[in-house]
């Protein structure tokens, strides 16, 4: 018995239907967080986290005296009071201070709210929860809280969580809108309209 090759129209088609499958996939991969069904997008915790550090370290000058840093951003979600957290290192340096630059760590929690002229979901109203300094005491301790804290805020306000794509919004013919943010322990879903 003699095994014959396929007829060549079969080639192509099987030829087509590779190229076919391995297009599809390319975006089908980018829109892993998409579901068009429920209308929704989740961004997990990773991907979220991975976004933050991107955009880290961050400084502002207060006061014309004190340097503020924040680096090493972690990513916290709370589901029970909708709100993510930013916990960083917190650097304040100053020709003023005796040992500079005074280290510690800042946790700041914030609402969220959806840019719709950037196609962002951002940072609303941060509020530092949480600072801790190290090697200083009294008065001096309590300042420099205070500085660190203002600035930890100031520093966050707006901060990028998740950018969206013109392309990554659209399927087909239709444009969809963010609506609704969820905060969940594992990611935050946003409502697509």
């Amino acid at each position: 018995m003699q095994i014959r090759p396929p007829p060549i129209t079969s080639r192509r088609w099987m030829l087509r239907a590779l190229l076919g499958a391995a297009a599809l996939q390319s975006p089908l991969s980018a829109l892993a967080g998409f579901n068009f069904f429920l209308s929704e997008y989740t961004a997990t915790r990773d991907e979220l986290q991975a976004q933050i550090a991107r955009r880290f370290p961050v400084a502002e000058r207060y006061a014309e005296i004190f340097m503020v840093g924040l680096r090493d951003p972690q990513l916290g979600l709370d589901a029970r009071s909708n709100r993510a957290a930013i916990t960083a290192t917190l650097t304040i340096a100053s020709p003023l201070l005796a040992e500079s630059p005074v280290q510690g760590v800042v946790s700041v929690s914030s609402a969220l709210r959806y840019d719709a002229a950037a196609r962002a979901l951002r940072l609303d109203q941060p509020k530092a929860e949480r600072l801790e300094l190290q090697g200083v005491q009294g008065r001096d301790a309590e300042r420099l809280q205070k500085i660190g804290a203002v600035v930890a805020q100031e520093l966050l306000q707006g901060q990028v969580l998740r950018s969206f794509t013109a392309e990554e919004l659209t399927v087909g013919r239709k444009t969809y809108e963010i609506g609704d943010i969820t905060v969940q322990d594992d990611g935050i879903k946003v409502q697509l309209k």
